[in-house]
């Protein structure tokens, strides 16, 4: 394979962030990979799409995204677009000989992710889940103290996901605040932290103390497109919000490890605050995306917690900066790099970077949300994980 012809299906905030990957992919790591083509940009806003296209050096637009199926330039694409549209473009995709980045949450529901599963074994592609955070230096770093025992036995799990994108009343009416409890903050952000809690402690077995809010029950309907959590020009009609502004519950991980987690999209001043703590017998770690280049660590060594900032000696950095110096801390938007990066590797079958979450770590993910949202219309009972 010489070269890998990449496109993304959605143009708005999130797709951005791929078209930048896919840009910056290229540079970091090894160059003994096949060359990567920026192909094509979908969209059904071609302004928008037009304007992704230009910033990120794709060669066109396609406005209806099956025009995707039959290119014979483009062998991978990544799909950010809304949750209730993964399934379709997915199977589609795959079925037309596509290796396919899909953005977290899989899909709406544990019975449409399984179907995604059988069509991605049925296809024999590369098919993946953007859990970007696992490509964080400072969780993965985390993660190998947790390997290797230098924490001990993990007991608790302590995280929160709060954001602030949601707290103004006028915020437009989008697909983020349709489709019933659980859909909300639960699925669109907490899917993230529920994966670093997964990925840093093993799996989650059970939840208990489910329970969800709506601050704002209702949002104004737009004008026009919106893109990303921005305000838009509105009709001044409104409609009902079908989801929660806040989820809390707690879990119980396979090693015995209990789990506490709040989440929230009308938290005041947080733009992107998921952090965690996670405490062993034989010390603890904490991380704050706000600060994503340290994290701060005890254990036997020392007495305390210290600061550790992230370099060259943890994982992803070296190579994957211009300059991978100590010190130079890195961004959310080098995340993503690593993650296309991981994903055209897969394709062209090289192995240094860990490989994306798999389509079976979706699932997993979906089957906790179905849990959680089970727990939170019974009460906050406790509810096996996996048990429909």
């Amino acid at each position: 394979m010489d070269s890998i012809g990449v496109a993304v299906i959605g143009a708005g905030m999130a797709g951005r962030a791929h078209a930048s990957g896919y840009r910056s992919a290229g540079t970091v790591y090894g160059l003994d990979r096949p060359a990567l083509r920026l192909v094509a940009i979908s969209d059904l806003n071609p302004a928008l799409a037009e304007d992704t296209r230009r910033r990120y050096g794709f060669e066109r637009v396609e406005p209806d995204w099956r025009a995707l199926l039959d290119a014979g330039d483009v062998q991978a694409v990544s799909v950010v677009v809304a949750n209730q549209l993964h399934r379709e473009m997915l199977e589609a995709l795959l079925a037309a000989g596509k290796h396919v980045l899909c953005e977290k949450p899989l899909a709406p529901s544990v019975v449409d992710g399984r179907a995604m599963v059988a069509a991605a074994a049925r296809a024999d592609r590369v098919a993946v889940v953007g859990y970007t955070y696992r490509r964080s230096p400072a969780i993965s770093a985390i993660r190998g103290e947790l390997a290797a025992g230098r924490l001990g036995e993990v007991v608790h799990f302590n995280g929160h996901g709060w954001y602030d994108y949601a707290i103004d009343p006028l915020t437009p009416m989008t697909w983020r605040y349709r489709g019933g409890p659980g859909t909300g903050v639960l699925a669109d952000t907490g899917s993230h932290l529920l994966d670093t809690a997964e990925y840093l402690c093993g799996p989650v077995v059970s939840v208990s103390g489910g329970a969800f809010s709506t601050v704002i029950p209702r949002r104004p309907v737009p004008a026009g497109p919106t893109i990303g959590h921005a305000r838009a020009e509105l009709t001044g009609e409104y409609e009902p919000v079908e989801n929660e502004d806040i989820a809390t519950f707690t879990a119980r991980f396979a090693g015995g490890a209990l789990g506490t987690f709040s989440l929230s999209r009308i938290a005041h001043g947080l733009p992107n605050g998921l952090a965690f703590e996670v405490f062993g017998t034989g010390g603890s770690a904490a991380f704050d995306l706000q600060r994503a280049a340290e994290f701060t660590i005890s254990d036997a060594s020392a007495e305390g917690h210290r600061r550790v900032f992230t370099g060259p000696a943890h994982p992803y950095l070296r190579g994957g900066l211009p300059m991978d110096a100590p010190g130079q801390g890195h961004g959310v938007a080098d995340l993503f790099t690593y993650q296309a990066r991981s994903f055209v590797d897969q394709i062209a079958g090289v192995k240094e970077l860990p490989p994306c979450a798999t389509l079976e770590e979706g699932v997993r993910g979906l089957e906790v949300i179905e849990a959680v949202i089970t727990s939170a219309r019974s009460g906050g009972a406790a509810v096996p994980v996996g048990s429909r």
